[in-house]
Order: structure tokens, then sequence, then C-alpha cells
């Protein structure tokens, strides 16, 4: 192709890092038009080779934007999965080409070149950080339009049309050494972990191994980068007790060093996603770190990308992006990056850097490139709507301008380590003067960071924290190795960076971007200050700087430094966000695993559930994941004409449910009266042999947890039932209390929830039709058989259990039953009942009985928050 032919670099010497198998040519489709990629491309190198700079919009003002990284810190390049792979919200940069891939753009209609949407960005001033705030309140009675309409235009992509059939794995995993990032720190990690003799896992979220090693022409031990990486990769593979994962991304860090990680495209035929969850003793995090760009008028054009990015697409991909290119920096990084680009071919006309007295050997390489430098400078203008065309620059002391001709402009503001991992674990962020960036602080969990995630960007540094990280590591986990030398390496010069958090806008109406992802900009940080949000936590949700896709991951530094300009509070004081998992997105597939359809929620069935479902009645889920009749319609009833019709017949006639779901739980022990008195809000010294109590149950902070019927059925034994949908709750909460709490109780509980069938038969012919069912119980003695009275006897010819109840507000009767036995009792009662017209109750009726009679339900009027005081219950 054409196109290709022109940005794609020749096999030459020059690219001794290239990542691409030429021999296998991969064909795919981006919004509608045919692309030729090659094996070893992601989608974002190869529309690069073929000249596609703009791939979306942004998320509020839907302006053009083009790729601007090589990896998951992507803000800009998220695309959509169409056909058999549909799949929303896919970042074009981590994602490998493969034949037949097909994608488009998001957030742009009708086309990404004519898109709608460019209205916003046309009255963008009516749209500053929290308008949504203020907008959506009058008129108080039309939310639900707005909402409509909010949420139709929210979000990147589209929920698939159709179901996958593609397979996904859950795995757990244990070992002694975890080490996250397999850069030059985590290889060198990994290696002194595993000779010593621990069990390692080393994961990292690139397809190949080796971080920068891959992007810039180092030397170790007097050979390439690249061949010592493939050398230790080497070595690594041949120990038995290490085991690499690449394209597996570090999702999540949790307590007691449990960590999630997301394995893309398994080597396994047929699987499309793991999800790992891996214990280890001890954690190496060697997460590497990610360039940030720099703020100044309209940084967002499509053609502006991050200056390592260029690099990395030159030289793992052999693409040559821009044919003019320009790099605009505050620190030495951007110029490795030039130096790089030259020597493979590309033309770097010119630097523009912010500082003053640049290192006076680095202007001499440059000069010797044909790169010229222009000091103490600034961007002031950007030329190009859908793609850079050109750059206006001037001297921060002069109004003199000076235009330079460019088709990309990379730009680097310096390097932030990425603390994610280290933040999720419990560590804080601390602050680096000397790199204008935050690293790890102290270590909460058994974890240790190595390399330029700790805050070391030179080689040697990072090969030498990586290699004591590793040995230190297998040394706690109880192995003993040999601490080697650290490889001898050619190194890189210093970052020497100075801190910019704004470059200077040119006019009022321009525009600095911080967060690309979603639109923030420099001025709503200056808003969201004037209007009283100057906590970084603040500052945040009202902007919603940090919360799109990419989680903050380049803008987030950035954003803070300019909070703590406008503050004039030091950044390390600002602090940082709470960095929550996920680091990047993951596909709801990846996180059900195989338990998907019938088995996402596995129903839990009683011995009636089947008599619901052969009879029409509407099941769902309705605590603790019983499936239960919420009613039971008639032909042409709806909902409400359901419930109503069972709600009259309990009132006047008789009514039967199923409440077998009630947690039920055995008591016994001579402590079991002083058990209650401590667990219940009232007392149970009193309580007869043959009687049952209704009682509340709190949490420790007093709050309602549970209400429900215990029955005394000997001296020293109990049957307590509690709430279904909290069942698992008040069991956990009396285990807890009887191990660690009151431990000089002696009580033996035993949960019988499955063991017990109960059905109730409530209203006022309730005592008929038992007597029409058969029953040797005094049912109609109202002396012996009291309200909360409970008997044993036999009805329907089986052995019950009976307690005398009212839930409903009416003349109500709980029978248990042996489990086996509750299909054969239902049936007899409804035969039994035919000839008071007895009506089956769902779960709906039965709360709309219980809140005509305003009857407290601790689960649903409680709701977490509710004391024994708000409900009317103080007594």
């Amino acid at each position: 192709m054409k196109q290709e032919a022109v940005y794609r670099l020749s096999n030459s010497d020059n690219l001794v890092n290239e990542s691409i198998d030429r021999s296998t040519p991969l064909w795919f489709e981006f919004n509608g038009r045919s692309y030729r990629g090659f094996l070893g491309d992601t989608l974002a190198s190869a529309l690069l080779a073929n000249g596609v700079h703009m791939v979306g919009r942004s998320f509020k003002y839907h302006r053009p934007r083009g790729i601007m990284s090589a990896g998951a810190e992507e803000t800009n390049a998220i695309v959509q999965l169409i056909g058999d792979d549909d799949e929303p919200n896919v970042l074009a940069t981590t994602l490998q080409l493969y034949d037949g891939l097909n994608a488009k753009s998001v957030n742009c209609y009708p086309s990404l070149s004519w898109d709608l949407g460019v209205l916003n960005e046309w009255l963008n001033r009516f749209f500053p950080a929290g308008f949504y705030y203020k907008t959506f309140m009058w008129p108080k009675d039309q939310w639900d339009l707005f909402g409509r309409f909010i949420r139709r235009v929210a979000g990147w992509g589209v929920v698939p049309n159709s179901f996958k059939e593609n397979r996904y794995e859950h795995r757990s995993h244990h070992c002694d050494v975890l080490i996250v990032g397999s850069g030059p720190a985590g290889l060198s990690a990994a290696l002194s972990a595993g000779r010593a003799g621990a069990r390692v896992m080393l994961v990292d979220n690139q397809p190949e191994s080796g971080g920068d090693l891959l992007n810039i022409e180092y030397t170790i031990n007097n050979m390439s980068g690249r061949s010592w990486v493939t050398s230790i990769v080497e070595e690594l593979e041949g120990m038995e007790n290490v085991k690499r994962l690449s394209s597996a991304i570090a999702s999540g860090y949790y307590d007691h060093n449990l960590l999630t990680v997301l394995e893309e495209n398994p080597t396994e035929q047929g699987v499309c996603e793991r999800l790992w969850k891996i214990r280890a003793k001890q954690v190496v995090l060697a997460t590497g770190a990610l360039e940030r760009p720099l703020a100044f008028a309209d940084n967002d054009r499509p053609g502006i990308m991050l200056a390592s990015s260029i690099s990395a697409y030159c030289s793992r991909y052999a693409v040559n992006i821009g044919q003019n290119i320009v790099l605009f920096t505050n620190n030495n990084s951007a110029y490795s990056a030039a130096f790089k680009l030259v020597k493979a071919g590309a033309h770097v006309g010119a630097i523009v850097d912010l500082r003053k007295g640049v290192d006076d050997g680095i202007k001499r390489t440059a000069k010797s490139l044909g790169i010229k430098v222009f000091e103490n400078q600034q961007i002031k203008k950007v030329y190009g709507t859908k793609h850079i065309c050109k750059v206006d620059i001037a001297a921060f002391d002069s109004a003199e301008i000076t235009t330079l001709d460019c088709d990309l402009l990379g730009v680097s503001g310096g390097w932030n380590p990425t603390i994610h991992l280290h933040s999720q674990s419990g560590g804080r962020p601390q602050y680096s003067e000397s790199i204008v960036s935050f690293v790890p602080g102290d270590s909460v969990q058994a974890e240790t960071s190595a390399g330029a995630c700790k805050g070391l960007f030179t080689l040697s540094d990072c090969l030498s924290s990586g290699f004591e990280a590793g040995i230190l590591a297998a040394e706690t986990c109880g192995f003993h190795g040999e601490r080697e030398a650290t490889p001898e390496c050619v190194d890189d010069f210093s970052l020497d960076i100075t801190a910019v958090w704004q470059v200077p806008l040119p006019h009022k109406g321009a525009r600095a971007f911080l967060d690309f992802n979603n639109d923030v900009t420099t001025k709503d940080i200056n808003l969201a200050v004037r209007e009283g949000y100057a906590s970084v936590e603040l500052v945040k949700r009202y902007t919603t700087a940090g919360m799109g896709i990419d989680q903050g991951k380049t803008g987030n530094v950035n954003i803070i430094g300019y909070l703590s300009e406008c503050t004039k509070t030091p950044p390390g004081s600002i602090g940082t966000t709470t960095y929550r998992p996920s680091y990047s997105p993951i596909s709801f597939g990846a996180m059900a695993g195989a338990n998907k359809g019938n088995l996402l929620i596995p129903w839990r069935r009683t011995e009636v559930t089947q008599w619901f479902i052969d009879n029409g009645g509407h099941l769902d889920e309705t605590g603790a994941f019983y499936r239960r009749p919420l009613f039971i319609p008639r032909e042409g009833e709806n909902a409400r004409a359901a419930m109503e019709r069972e709600a009259v017949s309990v009132r006047t006639g008789v009514g039967i449910y199923d409440s077998s779901p009630l947690g039920k739980i055995d008591i016994k022990g001579p402590d079991a009266v002083k058990f209650l008195n401590r667990l219940y809000t009232n007392a149970w010294d009193k309580l007869e042999v043959g009687s049952a109590k209704f009682g509340y149950m709190l949490y420790d902070d007093g709050r309602l947890m549970d209400d429900g019927v215990t029955c005394r059925i000997a001296e020293e034994h109990y049957l307590m039932t509690t709430g279904s949908g909290v069942a698992d709750v008040v069991l956990r909460h009396i285990d807890y209390l009887l191990n660690c709490v009151w431990t000089d109780l002696k009580v033996y509980i035993t949960p019988v929830t499955d063991n017990w069938t109960v059905l109730c038969v409530c209203g006022p012919k309730s005592r008929e039709l038992l007597q029409n069912a058969g029953t040797d119980l005094p049912i109609f003695d109202k002396k012996d058989f009291a309200f909360m009275g409970s008997k044993t006897g036999r009805v329907a010819g089986l052995d019950v259990r009976v307690n005398r109840v009212g839930y409903t507000g009416e003349l109500s009767f709980e029978i248990f039953v042996r489990a086996r036995d509750g299909r054969r009792l239902w049936d007899k009662l409804i035969e039994a009942g035919k000839e008071f017209d007895i009506t089956p109750v769902g779960s709906d009726t039965s709360m709309l009985l219980r809140t005509e009679k305003a009857f407290i339900a601790a689960g649903l009027e409680g709701d977490g928050y509710a004391n024994i005081y708000d409900v009317g219950l103080g007594w």
C-alpha cells in the first residue's frame, strides 16, 4: 500500500529491536476501510504505519483526537471491536493486531470526520467543570427527562449485541515471589529470586519482556539490550521454579498480598482471557514509569504524541510517524528519544526546551545530528485541527515568534513512576523534588518497589535495584542465593527536569488540557479552586479529572502539580487521589469467568419451587439467591392485579406461602438464655417451653440487623428463625460472638435452614384449612394454642412443628416439616383448601400485607442505617 510504504521504515540494521514479522501480513478494517499490518503490530502501530492519526473524538467537547502513546496509558485511542469480536472500550495501543480485526471509533456520530457532537466544542464556554450539577436542577420534576438524555450521550462504547462464546477462565496460584513487570528491573529481580530457588511468578502487560530495553538501544555486558533480554528470558524459561506470563496486566492489589492478573490470549486453545488470583509471600513491583505530557494551548491535537512513544513505534514497529518531527520538553529524556529517531532514519528538525542551560554535551550531540535546540522557549500556538501542521514558538522573555513546520510534535513533561499497585496495597506515595513526581512511600504489605517505579531512571540503578529486590524477597521466604555483580551497562544521562505545570496561555480563550480522557483543562481546575474545591479529592470529583478509562495514568501528576500552583501549596502537601482497581479496563467476561448463564447466580430452590414454575409464578431472586415467586398471576392478570387478589384472599379467606428460605438456627446449651439476652434487645428469661418470642438483633453500632421469631423447644434448646436475606449474615455474626467475644458461654449452634420446609397458612380460615387437612393440634383452643405458641404434632399425616405467628397481620400458622416432605405437605394443603378457595401467595404480596400493618422489616426499612429508635421500637 502506498501510505504504508511512506510511513513504514525499511528493515535495516538501524532497527535491531524490531518486533514485527514482515513475512506475515495481516489485513484489518478500521472505520470501514481496509488496511494492512504485520504480525506483532498493535492496532495503533498498524494505523500509524498507514498514515492514520485521528482515531476518535473527546468525551465532552468531541474534539478530534489522535493516538498519543504506545501502551496502557493511552487516553485517546479507544475503539470498539465489531463483528464476531464485538467489545467496547478497547485500547488500540495494547490490542494485538490479528487477521480480520474490525474496529471503529467511538463517541462520534454520524462519522469520525463529521461529528454532530462538535456542537459541544462550539459552545464549550457553557460546559465548564461541574456544569451538570448546576444545569439539571431545574425544573425539578424533569430529572427523568435529563437522565435519559445523559445516559444516551455518556460512556464510550456500546454494549455488545450478542454474547460471545469465548471461554473465560479463573485460576488461583500461590508463589513465594510475585514480580510485576519484566523490564530491566523486573527481569533482574526474577533472575536473582529464581536462582535462589524461590517459587517465582513473573507477569508483564507486554507481549515481549524487556520494557524500555526494546525502545532504546542500550548495551549490557557488551551485548545489545535485546540480546541481554533474550538470554535472561531463556534462563528463566529453563527454571522449573519460575512461571512467566506475558500480555498479563496486574489489575489489582488487595489485602494479604492477593493480586489479580488478567492474562490476555493465553496459549491454550479456546481460552480468550484468564483472570489469575495470585497469593504471594513477597511482591516486587517493577512496573516502570509513564511519560507525561505538557500543558500548553491546544495540546490535544492529533499529531501530538509522547516523545517516548514516537521512539517506541519507530524502534519496535518500524513506523516513521512523522516526516518532520519537533519535540517539546522540560527534561533530558526527549533528547534520548530524538537521537534514537535520527539514528533510525527519521527527521527531527528541532527540540523546543522550556529550560535554560541545557547540558552542553547534549547540545553538541543534537547539533551533530542536525537538530536545532531552542532553549528557554515555549510553544505559543498549534496549527491544524484534524492534524498538526506547524507550531509557533517564542522565548519566555520575548514577543518574537518563530514558526516551525512539523507534522508531528513529541512532548515530554517528565516521568511518573507507576505507583498504582503500591497505592492499592495501602502505601502512601511521597513527592520527590528530584524527579518532579510521586514515588512509593513505606510499604504496608510484604512488598517492595524496584527500578523506574521507585524513581530510579538510569539503567544501572534499575538493574541493581531489581537484583537486590529479588534476592531480598527470596531470603525473606527462606531461600539463600549469592549476590552477583550488577551487569555492566552504558548508561543514559540523568533526567535533569524543571517543573512546568502549565505553559502560559497566549489569550483568554486558549485551553490547555490536563485530562484528555475527560476534557479537563487548567481552566477547570481554576474554577474548582475558586468555588472552594481545593482538596485534590474534591477537585477530582468536581472536574472528573482522572476518572476516565485511563484512570489518570498520564494526567494525574500534572493535575496535582497545577493544583499546587493554583493554591500555592507544595505538591507533596496536595497529595494524590486514591488509585483503585482495576489498573486497566477488564471485560465482564473475564470477571465472570465460567459463571455465565444459569451459573452466574446459581438459584437456590425449595421443595416447592417447581410447583410455582409449573403454575405460572413470576419468579425472581428475593434474598440469599432463592428463586422465589413474587406473585402467581392468573391468565390475563398483571402484577398489581395478582398481588391485590392474593392480599384480599389472605385478609378474607386463606392463603398459603412458602417460607422455607427463612434462616433457621438450632441453639443448645446451659447458657442459651444468657446468650439470647445478650444477642437480642429484649429479655428471654421468662419465655416458657412451647412458646415463641419476637426479637430484634442489632449490629455493634446499634443499627438494625435482623428481626425474627425464636421458640423454646426445651429448657436448654431453642430454634431461631431469621430473615432469608440475612440468614448467612446472622449466622456469621453469632458464630463470631461465640468464638471470639463471648468465649465463656456454653452454647452450641447448628444451622438447619436446609433441613426444614416451612409453609405458612394465613387468613381467618386458617383453622378450618388445618382441620380439613387433618391435625391433632388444638388449633381452635385459643388459650392452649395462643398467639406465639409453638407445638409439635401432626398435619396431613406428617410430623410437624407449628408456630402460631402473624407476620401478615392475620391469623397464621407456620408449619415446619422435614425438607423432603415439603412438597407432599404443600400438595395436601392445597387439596384441603380448595373448598376455601386457598390462594398461593408470593413474596411481593407478603411484603404488601406486612406494610399495610406497619410491621418493620429490618433488612428493608433498616437499610443498614436505621437504629431501634428510628423505627419506633425503643421499648
